[in-house]
């Protein structure tokens, strides 16, 4: 006789899971940008929305706004529970709210869902003025396509001057873009885990994760968003997120934490699983319930091919036009975005100072665990 745990149905993911209007908002605000957008690449992004949180008020002279960017699989959502419309807690709680680094009885915090993202802001999953979704025919974004609309962002909420940009890895990325191409606009920087340019290895490690994707039947060239629950790119996407989650944790916190040790109950010698994989199998079925495969490409081709010294006479020359009193941090045991990388960054930016490092056990995803550490150098920039 069957029980009922046998018997019952299994839920099947839906093909993406990005969210879809009608679903709950949560905090989100969002703006319409009033016309497209140029692209670096080539054309326009017409009907272009970004997806925003804010925490705290804007001063009447709008000094004490912060802008804060999120890295790859990350949202708007900075602080605050998880709850109806958003899946996770804040993946920057640690630093928001009152008497914290980012004291938003002082301080008016902004976070944007990046342009091509999925959770609110416009990008595969969205869909296009002619109703259908863009799915894989949605335009290749560049980081700084993603600071003009950010920048139109801030003109909507009357902010001429960012008295703080700030952003790890990707959103490093973008904070630096903002320094190089705003730098009337952007009081302070802080950058963290990041790089002035992806490097070969980065590109590699990227690379097989698209490849991942691309590779899975249910990916049907980007177009998948109208296929029912379990027929979407799942497979492709959670083999990208194993991949990626390896680099961004430390091997000695692996051993620490997992060692060769079988996951419970479970014999590696009959298709069992060790405890590492099990660990990898979580964080893969986590974003797919989440996260949106086409966002997932086309955010990883952004990072792929940042440069902040393409077209401004390298990477020395782009450096140079930052006029932000800035911080420079990296994390000791970061192997995907190595120490030397912000070591070029804070040697290049004119009002840097020296490289600080974040001393960490947790490889390149110190920056979100080590809170801190990080707000330190936030109270340090902003006087806090």
């Amino acid at each position: 006789m069957s029980t009922d745990a046998e018997t019952a149905p299994v839920s099947l993911p839906p093909a993406s899971g990005a969210w879809r209007e009608g679903d709950p908002p949560g905090r989100r605000q969002w703006i319409t940008l009033d016309r497209p957008l140029p692209l670096e690449a080539r054309g326009t992004l017409p009907g272009v929305r970004l997806a925003y949180e804010t925490w705290g008020r804007l001063a009447p002279d709008a000094s004490n706004a912060v802008l804060v960017l999120h890295a790859l699989t990350g949202d708007s959502h900075v602080a605050g529970p998880a709850g109806p419309g958003h899946p996770t807690p804040g993946w920057w709680d640690g630093l928001v709210g009152p008497g914290r680094p980012l004291d938003t009885d002082r301080w008016f915090i902004v976070a944007p869902n990046v342009l091509g993202g999925c959770q609110g802001s416009t990008g595969p999953s969205s869909r296009r003025p002619d109703g259908r979704p863009w799915g894989g025919a949605f335009p290749h974004l560049t980081q700084r396509d993603m600071v003009a609309a950010e920048a139109q962002l801030a003109d909507a909420l009357g902010i001429d001057r960012w008295a703080l940009v700030t952003g790890g890895s990707m959103g490093g990325m973008r904070a630096l873009e903002w320094a190089v191409t705003h730098p009337e606009r952007t009081g302070s920087l802080l950058l963290l885990a990041t790089t002035a340019a992806a490097s070969a290895e980065q590109i590699a490690w990227a690379g097989a994760q698209l490849h991942a994707i691309r590779s899975d039947p249910g990916w049907r060239g980007g177009d998948y968003h109208d296929a029912g629950a379990g027929e979407g790119p799942h497979a492709g996407l959670g083999i990208a997120r194993r991949i990626a989650h390896i680099t961004y944790r430390s091997e000695p916190e692996l051993q620490d934490r997992f060692g060769r040790r079988p996951q419970g109950g479970e014999d590696p010698r009959r298709a069992g699983r060790y405890q590492v994989e099990s660990y990898l199998d979580h964080h893969a079925g986590k974003l797919v319930g989440r996260f949106d495969a086409g966002s997932y490409v086309v955010l990883t081709e952004s990072m792929n091919g940042h440069d902040a010294g393409r077209g401004r006479g390298g990477t020395a020359a782009a450096l140079r036009r930052v006029t932000a009193p800035a911080l420079v941090a990296g994390v000791d045991s970061d192997r995907l975005y190595p120490l030397s990388q912000q070591a070029e960054l804070a040697a290049g930016i004119p009002h840097a100072d020296r490289l600080r490092v974040i001393e960490s056990p947790s490889g390149h995803d110190g920056f979100l665990t080590e809170t801190e550490q990080v707000g330190g150098l936030v109270r340090e920039l902003l006087g806090g």
